[in-house]
């Protein structure tokens, strides 16, 4: 009546799934992540860095104090960024870089999560951000300017605005592609039963540009870190489960809410990768639907294993109260029960989920 092979059951199919996951460049962090990712319904997904590249690149600049250049825009709004870990900021200081241009030293920098920063270079304070970020400091944002930035976002751009002291200086467009796998992933992901749902700091139309083009169900921009993490808490209130995909540090607060948090882990901040439950060791997407048919099937495993085990023993003592298994004959059933368990499990590893 030792109950071993009903004991070894569910650890032995939760490391052998952990190890698949491990062969394929996904690190799960814990057994419960495993489980609960089987129950997922709701996939949630950032934009820059994981359903596109991350990798944007300057495309345009345009002046509007005509008392700076082009060059002196790209060379300040670099300088300002410097500091910065969010992808745009990295891409105007590389774009500066490549142009052989001096990254000036600043005496002040702080950062708004989800909206801009404020640097001071030789004594003068510049803004970079997105039209609310310079409108809570009381900056203009005259038509046409507005005009250009609303241009720029219908072709799936980014805007960054460049503002010094209290007038605007000029604006930066920036471009990101998306990934080839974006569009086979989200199909995979749909084709598991799950909803999926884009959450982003962008303007509605590079959004709905990038989610339209995916194919994502629900689409939700112009987001603070605070308002994806309400989202999803409005999503768990609706009893789904949700599984949370991003990259960056505005994605951190979301990730820890969510049920589940997957980080894109070769390109992912620092903070995303220690947040989250699940880091993919590389940048294929395919990787998301292979986790989620490797979770179910390591729940319907350790399931049936279970049920395996309960009913040898069930059977072994109805067999011994009969006086049909003998202590020997007895001991060797209960050795066979743990030994199947272990093999059934042990399936897992090299099964093929992709």
């Amino acid at each position: 009546f030792c109950p071993c092979a009903l004991v070894l059951a569910t650890p032995t199919a939760v490391m052998a799934a952990i190890g698949q996951a491990t062969k394929h460049g996904v690190i799960i962090k814990s057994g419960e992540i495993l489980e609960i990712m089987g129950k997922v319904d709701t996939m949630v997904f950032d934009k820059t860095g994981t359903l596109t590249h991350g990798q944007l690149s300057v495309q345009s600049i345009l002046v509007v104090d005509t008392d700076y250049s082009e060059v002196d825009i790209l060379q300040l709004a670099a300088s300002a960024e410097a500091k910065s870990e969010h992808p745009i900021g990295k891409a105007i200081v590389s774009h500066a870089i490549h142009q052989d241009l001096e990254i000036l030293d600043t005496t002040s920098f702080t950062m708004s999560v989800g909206k801009g920063i404020i640097a001071v270079i030789k004594g003068v304070k510049l803004y970079c951000g997105h039209e609310r970020f310079l409108e809570e400091h009381n900056i203009i944002i005259d038509e046409r300017v507005q005009q250009n930035v609303n241009t720029y976002r219908s072709e799936g751009k980014v805007s960054i605005i460049i503002a010094d002291k209290d007038h605007i200086i000029g604006v930066i467009a920036l471009s990101d592609t998306m990934r080839r796998d974006t569009a086979d992933m989200l199909s995979a992901v749909s084709s598991l039963a799950m909803k999926t749902v884009l959450l982003t700091g962008d303007s509605k139309e590079t959004a709905t540009y990038i989610g339209k083009k995916a194919g994502i169900s629900e689409i939700h921009a112009e987001l603070l870190p605070g308002e994806k993490v309400s989202i999803i808490e409005e999503l768990q209130g609706k009893h789904h489960k949700v599984c949370m995909v991003g990259d960056g540090i505005n994605d951190a607060p979301a990730m820890k809410t969510a049920d589940v948090s997957i980080a894109m882990g070769s390109i992912g901040s620092d903070i995303a990768i220690e947040t989250a439950d699940i880091a993919l060791m590389s940048e294929d997407l395919s990787k998301i639907p292979y986790i989620k048919r490797l979770s179910d099937a390591t729940i319907r495993t350790i399931k049936f294993s279970i049920a395996l085990s309960m009913a040898i023993n069930c059977i072994a003592i109805i067999l011994s109260l009969l006086e049909v298994l003998t202590p020997t004959t007895g001991a060797l059933v209960h050795n066979v029960g743990s030994c199947l368990v272990v093999l059934i499990a042990a399936r897992l590893y090299d099964r093929k989920f992709i």
